[in-house]
């Protein structure tokens, strides 16, 4: 860290205090910043920013994205050059440590995170506190944040050996947790973990295996989660990451701050999209309906919205989504799911909207959400499992930005300031004289 460096400054002009020149600050690429940590004492101001949309919470080496332009880049590597050519092992690698593996580097990495993947037994026990009926995310907060009563000895964040081996259980577990989370919801028997199987292989083995017989993963599929795994590993300081972050800077463990996460992630504006996406489609039912409802989506007084097209961040294609669009594409054709009606609408949607000039002017592009959705469907998860597998990709991207920000000598507790528009101080009247 600390490799920001000054490349001029702004003045700041007040007509009654006179004015401050603030640093500006520049990274390896994107924007420079404006360095407000001495506004406040120089000139009494905060900064004002809803959302903290337009501030900068950390110096960070992670991830790079360009709304723009449509860029995503983890350690310098585009989205769709890992997607295509890596694996979720090895760019979980290169998130943590900086660099992509070298051979005997990639083998020792997925050993250990391999050996990681059992839970503590009495864990059992745990699940069955819920309700068959749960959410599987609410599980999961509850799960994630109690891993810190199981492994007593990955806790101290002040001792990097113990972050490094909270970090592998982390990545490790989620797996097997977000598969116990279904199992349990269907009232079968949990799947212990096979150290032969690939990551995704693995946890597909554990959601949809039984004791009772082989489980056979076509590797096409197990090819596509690895890439949705790849896709959703991390996104720079989303809401999610920013809370993981944030918890973090109080000094708490590395489990509640994934937990912390986990429940920030479940909120329907962040992971809830691809969620979303399928029941818009519900709603719209049918292929001949999809004229009236692209109507609807163009009149700005119909509270209808199509969802899983355009995004926040980006302004242009989203990167992932070109990846995701291929992926989609193979596991229908793998499983020939024609037959599927919500798919076939999916499909008839998602070519309108590339064609219709409406979308296209707007960039109104599918979203990674969009794509992510179809396939998740397509392969048999329920849509309650589809923020319980972001959550397991992305928990790496968490990993990464708390080891980052625990090792930053620059960090320092969040305390968010605030615009005050409450009554001043104002004395206070006895009950009875209240009228």
């Amino acid at each position: 860290m600390g490799d920001a460096s000054t490349t001029g400054s702004v003045k700041i002009t007040d007509g009654n205090k006179g004015s401050t020149d603030l640093p500006l600050l520049g990274g390896t690429v994107g924007p420079n910043v404006i360095d407000v940590r001495k506004l406040y004492g120089e000139t009494g101001y905060f900064t004002f920013d809803p959302g903290f949309t337009a501030t900068a919470s950390c110096e960070s080496q992670i991830t790079y994205i360009d709304g723009d332009e449509g860029v995503l880049l983890h350690r310098g590597y585009s989205i769709d050059h890992l997607a295509e050519h890596s694996d979720f092992m090895e760019v979980c690698y290169l998130l943590l440590f900086g660099e992509l593996p070298t051979v005997d580097e990639k083998e020792s990495f997925v050993k250990t995170v391999t050996y990681h993947t059992m839970v503590h037994e009495q864990m059992v026990n745990f699940y069955r506190g819920f309700r068959r009926d749960a959410h599987p995310m609410a599980i999961m907060v509850g799960v994630v944040g109690a891993l810190s009563a199981f492994y007593h000895d990955s806790t101290d964040i002040n001792d990097p050996h113990q972050r490094m081996v909270a970090s592998y259980r982390l990545i490790a577990k989620m797996p097997t947790i977000a598969a116990m989370a279904y199992k349990y919801s269907v009232g079968q028997p949990f799947m212990y973990p096979d150290n032969k199987s690939s990551y995704a292989g693995n946890f597909m083995r554990m959601v949809y295996g039984v004791p009772a017989e082989e489980y056979e993963l076509s590797p096409t599929i197990e090819r596509a989660m690895d890439r949705i795994f790849i896709l959703h590993a991390d996104h720079e300081q989303n809401a999610s990451t920013s809370t993981v972050r944030l918890a973090g800077s109080s000094g708490a463990n590395p489990f509640a701050c994934i937990a912390a996460g986990i429940a920030c992630l479940w909120g329907p504006a962040h992971g809830g999209a691809n969620e979303a996406v399928l029941k818009m489609l519900e709603e719209i039912g049918s292929v001949d309906r999809v004229g009236e409802y692209i109507k609807r989506a163009k009149d700005p007084q119909d509270s209808f919205r199509v969802m899983g097209f355009g995004h926040r961040v980006y302004k242009n294609y989203d990167p992932r989504a070109r990846v995701m669009q291929m992926t989609c594409h193979e596991v229908l054709n793998e499983l020939g799911v024609e037959d599927d009606p919500l798919l076939e609408l999916a499909m008839k949607l998602e070519k309108i909207a590339l064609e219709d000039e409406y979308f296209v002017e707007k960039k109104l592009y599918p979203n990674v959400d969009f794509y992510s959705g179809i396939v998740l469907r397509a392969i048999g998860f329920p849509p309650e499992m589809f923020t319980v597998l972001f959550a397991l990709a992305r928990t790496v991207g968490w990993v990464a930005q708390w080891n980052e920000m625990i090792a930053d000598p620059s960090q320092k507790i969040g305390r968010p300031r605030q615009l005050y528009t409450g009554p001043a101080e104002r004395p206070y009247v006895p009950i009875e004289k209240r009228g």
